[in-house]
């Protein structure tokens, strides 16, 4: 089995696992009721999408 040459710095271990890392959803506001969704998405609240009422949405 393949063994490595040289000693794996801590530095060069620790930018490989940073890339690893969860990120939160970044989240955009309806300029309409205010509430957060996801950017480019429809509303899943009230239906919209860019200004408009694409999906009908009963609660």
């Amino acid at each position: 089995m393949a063994n490595p040459k040289r000693k794996q710095s801590k530095r060069r271990s620790r930018l490989r696992r940073g890339a690893n890392r969860f990120e939160e959803p970044q989240l955009a506001k309806d300029p309409v009721d205010g509430s957060a969704f996801r950017p480019h998405r429809v509303n899943p609240n009230n239906g919209m999408y860019r200004g408009r009422q694409v999906t009908d949405v009963s609660v």
